[in-house]
């Protein structure tokens, strides 16, 4: 080999590179070649609207449409009949026969019999606290009362009463004879005599006072239940609720001393009970609309009808209320959700349920899809056009899978692409 062809070789040699060097320089140009590909896609430094569109790239296209976009919110719930309350039972003696549990009982029919003798429920919010019925007789305190001016109901005596306690004139007053009977009076005989006259027996006067013909009318009553016919209410003889009741667990069993926790009732309407976060119950406003999905699949429209005024911890929760699980779970609030459509149910009685209620609506605005949202190399998010710019957007409410947007260069109507 002469000298020339070893100058030559030698000249090759060092103009070109090793083969792993070489290799390295091809990889790093398609970095930049892609880079720059991704640089103008993005649209970086053209200026939104302006400048040559890219090629057009795969994906549906939908256009920006104004709308309505609701957020909406679940949160678990129970479905039931809502918390047992105690019947306040005031007969005493021992229990001889109880409801079955779930039973639903109504006015003028039997809760319990105790020594043998039926509780009815009757409808009103005043409770039984003293028996009713014509006083007959009186005792020396009473007379001693009355000659001081007072009836039996503690008010100032209408009777005709004279001074230094003499007897009305009559047959009723003379030397010797009975007195006649008393009238009791107040609210609570009217709203005895209105359930009276509701079951049908009448022949008196709904009135805030107990006649003759009141007591005539108890008379047939307490023959309809197969009791002693004495014109007399005693104040274990009947149990007053707001209407309808459903029975729920029994305190005591048939032989058993009778008490007020003998038996617990409820409200005989299916509910809602939500034990919603202390922290996020804004919308737990009553009156507010939700819908109750049921593990059925279908949902029914329920209204919130009451909010606990207390907060308490979380099953297991700490006292803080401030941590996440175990230990200081955040405090709850009870919110009753009322069920209007009863039938909708269908023979649902109880279990799990999702409550959903309306966080946030704006009304009136641009929205798209969220899968058209693309995320821009100098921060925030944009949307790609048909011809394959890109604009930049604000985003605003997140709801049902759309996104508010907004900015200079979105309109209604403009069409965007879904990327693929």
């Amino acid at each position: 080999m002469t000298a020339q062809t070893d100058d030559a070789h030698m000249t090759g040699l060092a103009a070109r590179p090793p083969r792993g060097r070489r290799t390295a320089l091809i990889a790093s140009a398609a970095v930049v070649v892609a880079g720059v590909a991704v640089v103008g896609a993005l649209g970086l430094g053209g200026g939104g609207d302006e400048g040559p569109g890219a090629p057009p790239r795969s994906g549906s296209l939908v256009a920006v449409a104004r709308t309505t976009l609701t957020e909406r919110t679940q949160v678990d719930g129970e479905l039931g009949y809502g918390t047992e309350l105690p019947l306040p039972v005031k007969a005493d003696g021992t229990v001889t026969r109880l409801p079955q549990q779930g039973a639903t009982v109504g006015r003028g029919e039997e809760l319990l019999r105790v020594d043998d003798r039926p509780v009815v429920l009757l409808y009103g919010t005043l409770p039984m606290y003293r028996s009713l019925g014509l006083r007959a007789e009186e005792t020396e305190d009473e007379a001693g009362d009355r000659s001081a001016g007072q009836d039996d109901a503690g008010e100032p005596d209408q009777g005709g009463r004279g001074s230094g306690g003499e007897q009305p004139t009559g047959e009723a007053g003379s030397a010797g004879a009975r007195p006649a009977p008393r009238e009791m009076r107040g609210m609570d005989v009217m709203q005895f005599e209105t359930n009276l006259a509701a079951l049908g027996y009448t022949g008196f006067t709904v009135d805030e006072t107990f006649t003759a013909g009141t007591a005539d009318a108890v008379r047939r009553w307490q023959r309809s239940l197969g009791v002693e016919e004495t014109g007399t209410v005693g104040v274990g003889d009947v149990i007053y609720s707001a209407g309808r009741v459903r029975i729920g667990r029994a305190g005591v069993r048939p032989g058993a001393a009778v008490g007020e926790n003998a038996l617990t009732y409820t409200d005989t309407a299916r509910k809602v009970v939500v034990d919603a976060s202390a922290a996020d119950a804004a919308w737990a406003v009553r009156g507010a609309s939700v819908t109750v999905r049921l593990p059925t699949g279908a949902s029914v429209p329920g209204t919130v009808a009451a909010i606990g005024g207390q907060a308490s911890p979380a099953e297991g929760g700490g006292g803080d209320g401030g941590g996440e699980g175990g230990a200081g779970q955040p405090a709850t609030v009870p919110v009753t959700v009322t069920l209007r459509d009863q039938k909708a149910l269908g023979r649902l009685e109880s279990g799990p349920v999702t409550v959903e209620y309306v966080g946030r609506e704006v009304k009136d605005v641009l929205a798209v899809p969220v899968s058209a949202l693309v995320a821009l190399a100098e921060g925030g998010h944009g949307l790609e056009t048909g011809d394959g710019r890109f604009v930049a957007v604000r985003t605003g409410l997140f709801a049902d899978g759309k996104v508010e947007v907004s900015g200079p260069a979105v309109r209604e109507g403009m069409k965007v692409r879904i990327p693929e």
